[in-house]
């Protein structure tokens, strides 16, 4: 059976909200749970400490906790944080950038390749093997059609991980766009981001939703939804998929998945329960190799073929 993944929380909340928030996802139906602070440094409300303490109550609990390093890493400070967490004793960590994957592989650690690593090709994910990857996080802008492709020559007993709900972590940059956006410096930027849980809307000249600040991370504002495909992820030998933390709703979005999974043929009925829950439009234009913002209903042909 599919295994759900919830990924690293990617927004900016206080302390006391966080370990709240862990102490309802290791009563819920999450079999795996990503910790740690991968978009930036300056977020401090949660210490390395801390984080290994939310990973003892989840474990506790029966989830495999993995510990996830940071995406973009711009100092030295940066770099030691890293080294925290690849010396922490997790029983697995996510890489996120070339760096951790290189110091895990060092050490002789297991590990997740993130879904920033650029994996577009089967010889790549060889390599992750070989140098200890156990499973691979399929990039965003990857669709049906490259992942089919790339499970047939992947290694064996690498699982794949695909990103199957919430905003996607599209682009990261040396500079805090919620900060300018405040007209504050990035190192005197008053941690304005605790100010939009869910990140915040980006629009167009149009006044359209286009895009969704976080801090340095540039978002989808639109919510990837791929349940509505969840025979096509079966079929392609889809291991777990990942749905990304938001500010609400986050229990009931995994209690649909976890019904979906345990009757595929009922999901895409599931799947018009999470419009309601969601903090945006649905989007899987990637999914089908359209542009990522848009969104293509699933439809079949007379023979049942998708279409």
């Amino acid at each position: 059976m599919l295994k759900l993944a919830l990924g690293p929380l990617l927004y900016y909340w206080q302390r006391e909200r966080i370990v709240q928030f862990y102490e309802e996802v290791a009563e819920s139906c999450a079999d795996i749970v990503y910790l740690g602070e991968t978009v930036c440094s300056r977020r401090h409300e949660m210490k390395h400490a801390d984080w290994l303490q939310v990973a003892a109550m989840l474990q506790e609990h029966g989830k495999q906790v993995v510990l996830s390093t940071q995406v973009l890493l711009e100092s030295m400070a940066d770099v030691k944080a890293m080294h925290r967490v690849l010396d922490s004793g997790a029983a697995l960590i996510e890489a996120n950038d070339m760096g951790a994957l290189s110091s895990a592989s060092e050490r002789g650690l297991r590990f997740v390749a993130g879904p920033h690593l650029n994996a577009f090709s089967t010889p790549v994910l060889a390599q992750f093997a070989k140098r200890g990857a156990v499973r691979w996080v399929m990039p965003l802008e990857l669709g049906r059609q490259a992942l089919q492709a790339m499970q047939k020559g992947k290694p064996a007993g690498l699982e794949t991980e695909v990103f199957a709900y919430g905003r996607m972590p599209l682009a990261f940059s040396a500079r805090c766009f919620t900060a300018r956006h405040h007209n504050l410096p990035k190192d005197q930027c008053d941690f304005v981001c605790r100010q939009y849980p869910d990140g915040l809307s980006l629009q167009t000249r149009e006044q359209q939703d286009f895009l969704n600040l976080n801090g340095i991370q540039t978002q989808s504002h639109a919510v990837c939804n791929l349940l509505p495909h969840l025979d096509e992820l079966c079929a392609a030998g889809v291991d777990v998929l990942r749905i990304s933390p938001q500010s609400a709703h986050t229990g009931e979005i995994l209690h649909i998945f976890d019904q979906a999974r345990r009757a595929p043929e009922k999901a895409r009925t599931l799947a018009t329960h999470l419009p309601p829950l969601m903090p945006g439009l649905s989007c899987n234009g990637y999914w089908v190799g359209q542009p990522g913002m848009q969104q293509h209903n699933p439809s079949f042909s007379s023979a049942g073929v998708h279409v």
